[in-house]
C-alpha cells in the first residue's frame, strides 16, 4: 500500500468516525442555526428555514435531544438558535440548560419559525435565515451535516467554502475492498485507536440505555426476549438498542458513519459483540473495525449520504464484512458477502428517521451475517442475478445507482405522504 493511500484512509476513518448527539438531521439543522445566531448577534425574531427534502423526511418523526420532547424542523431551529454551540460541532445542543428548553418552548409556540422546503437543490441542504430588526444573517450547509458552505450578515458574504476538502476529509473514491484489507491488514493501530475505541465506547453506552429502558418501539429488547443470548440476537439487539434510545431523544453521544448514528452503531456494536464471542484479541478487534466503517462508506459513497435507500443496508453489510474478518476471512468471502446481503436486503426504503429504523437495522445484519455465511460456505449470488455485477465491486456501484438515481422518485413519493 503506498503511503498517500495508506494516510488517504486514515483522514476517510478521522473525518467521518465524529461525536455526534441526537438524529444527525435536527442536529444539522440546530448547527446551523446556532451559527446563524452567532453571527446575527443576538436571539432572533423571526427565522426561516429552509431544507431539502430529505433533511425534512429525517427530522420530522424524531425526537430532538435536550427539547423537552419536541420533533421537527422548527424545534431543531429553534433549540439551536437559542441554546447551541456552534463550536461543538454536532454536539451542538448538548449543554442546554431547563430555562434554554423553557424559552425555546415558548418561541415555538410564538411560531418565529417557519420551514420551507428547498427545491433543486442536494439532498442534504439546510439554509438557515434570520432577522432581528434591521438585522439579518443567513447560514448555509449543504453535503455533509457539519460542512458550513455559505455565511452571510447583511448582505455581505462573511465566508463560502461550497466543495469539502479532499486534503483534510479523505478523497472516498479511492476506496475499494482490496485495499481496505490491506489497510486493515498493516495500519499502525495507535493511528486509529483513539477513534475506534471511542466509537465502541460511546456506541456501547446508548445501546446498554436502550436495553435498560423502554425508547420507541424497544426493538433491542424484544430480540434478546424473543431469541435468547447467542450470538447473533445479542449483535442484532445492541445495534437496534441503540437506535431505540437515539431515535427517541436520548442525549448520549454516538461515534457517527456516513453523516449517520444509526450506521455508525450498525457497523460497530455487532462486530465488538462477535469479537468478544470469538475471544479475538483487542487490537483484532480494531482492526475488524476498520474494515466495517470503511466498507460502509465505500459503499455510501455511491449512494449519498440521504436518499431513500435505507442506510442499514450498507452498515449491515460492513458490520458482517467486519465479522468476517475477524474469523479470517479472505477478499472472496468477503466480497461475496457484500453480493449477498445487498441482493438479499438492498432497496429497503428509508421513510424518514424514527423508531422504525432500529427494526430495519436488525432485519439487515440478520440478512448480511446470513450472507456472510453463506459466503464461507462457497455460497453466493451469481453475476447476473438482478442486480448482481460481474465482480464486487461492480455491484457495488450498481446498488449505488439504484440507491441515488433509481430511487429519486421514490423519495419523492415517499415525502409527499409524510407530508400530506
Amino acid at each position: 500500500m503506498t503511503k498517500d493511500t495508506y494516510e488517504n484512509f486514515t483522514r476517510i476513518l478521522r473525518s467521518e468516525l465524529i461525536p455526534a448527539m441526537g438524529c444527525t438531521e435536527p442536529i444539522a439543522v440546530a448547527l446551523a442555526a446556532a451559527k446563524c445566531r452567532e453571527v446575527l448577534g443576538c436571539v432572533p425574531e423571526k427565522i426561516v428555514a429552509r431544507c431539502s427534502g430529505n433533511i425534512i423526511k429525517n427530522v420530522k418523526s424524531v425526537t430532538v435531544p435536550n427539547s423537552g420532547g419536541e420533533h421537527g424542523i422548527q424545534a431543531s431551529a429553534v433549540l439551536g438558535a437559542v441554546a447551541g454551540r456552534a463550536d461543538l460541532d454536532l454536539q451542538v445542543i448538548s449543554r442546554v440548560t431547563e430555562e434554554e428548553i423553557r424559552l425555546a418552548k415558548e418561541l415555538l409556540r410564538k411560531g418565529i419559525c417557519c420551514c420551507e422546503l428547498a427545491e433543486g437543490e442536494e439532498n442534504l441542504y439546510i439554509l438557515i435565515t434570520m432577522t432581528a430588526g434591521a438585522d439579518n444573517a443567513s447560514v448555509e450547509l449543504r453535503n455533509k451535516h457539519d460542512h458550513i458552505s455559505r455565511i452571510v450578515k447583511n448582505g455581505e458574504v462573511l465566508f463560502e467554502q461550497q466543495d469539502i476538502r479532499t486534503d483534510v476529509r479523505g478523497d472516498k473514491s479511492a476506496l475499494n475492498i482490496r485495499d481496505i484489507l490491506e489497510y486493515a491488514d498493516t495500519v499502525d493501530i495507535e493511528d486509529i485507536r483513539e477513534i475506534l475505541e471511542t466509537q465502541i465506547r460511546f456506541n456501547r453506552a446508548i445501546s446498554d440505555e436502550g436495553l435498560r429502558n423502554d425508547w420507541g418501539a424497544s426493538v433491542g429488547k424484544t430480540i434478546l426476549e424473543l431469541e435468547g443470548s447467542g450470538v447473533l440476537a445479542k449483535a442484532r439487539a445492541a445495534a437496534a438498542a441503540g437506535s431505540d434510545a437515539r431515535m427517541n431523544g436520548c442525549a448520549l453521544p454516538v461515534v457517527i458513519n456516513s453523516g449517520s448514528g444509526n450506521q455508525g452503531i450498525t457497523c460497530s456494536l455487532p462486530v465488538a459483540v462477535y469479537a468478544e464471542a470469538l475471544d479475538c484479541p483487542h487490537e483484532k478487534m480494531l482492526r475488524a473495525l476498520a474494515v466495517s466503517n470503511l466498507i460502509s462508506i465505500h459503499q455510501k459513497k455511491y449512494i449519498g449520504n440521504l436518499s431513500a435507500y435505507c442506510g442499514a443496508v450498507s452498515a449491515a453489510t460492513g458490520a458482517a464484512c467486519g465479522i468476517a474478518y475477524l474469523e479470517g476471512a479472505g477478499y472472496d468471502t468477503i466480497g461475496r458477502t457484500i453480493i449477498n446481503s445487498v441482493a438479499t436486503t438492498g432497496g429497503i426504503i428509508c421513510d424518514g428517521a424514527k423508531s422504525s429504523c432500529a427494526g430495519k437495522i436488525s432485519a439487515a445484519l440478520e440478512a448480511a451475517i446470513l450472507g456472510y455465511e453463506m459466503a464461507k460456505r462457497g455460497r453466493f449470488y451469481q453475476p447476473g442475478e438482478g442486480i448482481v455485477g460481474s465482480d464486487y465491486e461492480t455491484t457495488i456501484r450498481s446498488i449505488g445507482c439504484v440507491g441515488r438515481e433509481g430511487m429519486r422518485s421514490t423519495d419523492v413519493t415517499i415525502l409527499n405522504l409524510m407530508i400530506s
